[in-house]
């Protein structure tokens, strides 16, 4: 079997899961607090408020850097948060999640080497509704 496939179907380390637990608690905390209908900024910002309090190591907005043809390219790619440096969130504040988000959060993902991201929209009324989870 390929490295590439094996790595695939290896389960996600606990200490990831730990981390992805965390953040789910906060984007439950966010969304019962603040509910839906906000900006994704506003959002963002208590997510960060929230792990950080909860003392977990968070980056926002971290450019993601892509290499074509051996070069690093200049891409305008931005990961929402990425926290512990191990789990991605992708947060959204939209009426209708587009197939295209998870795509994107994919190639996140797949690019940056990790594992495991979410992706969150915030303007629904029952966030379990607003919440995948992705695996790579």
């Amino acid at each position: 079997m390929p490295a590439q496939l094996k790595k695939i179907f290896q389960p996600v380390p606990l200490e990831i899961e730990r981390v992805g637990r965390t953040v789910l608690d906060a984007a439950y905390k966010v969304h019962t607090v603040l509910g839906p209908g906000l900006l994704e900024s506003v959002y963002e910002t208590a997510m960060v408020h929230v792990l950080r309090k909860n003392g977990a190591f968070v980056e926002t907005q971290v450019i993601l850097p892509i290499m074509f043809e051996d070069e690093q390219i200049e891409s305008g790619l931005r990961l929402d948060l990425r926290i512990e440096k191990c789990v991605l969130a992708e947060l959204k504040a939209v009426e209708k999640m587009n197939p295209v988000f998870e795509a994107q959060l994919m190639t996140y993902l797949r690019l940056s080497g990790l594992r495991l991201g979410f992706l969150i929209n915030f303007n629904v009324p029952h966030l379990k509704d607003g919440i995948k989870r992705m695996v790579i």
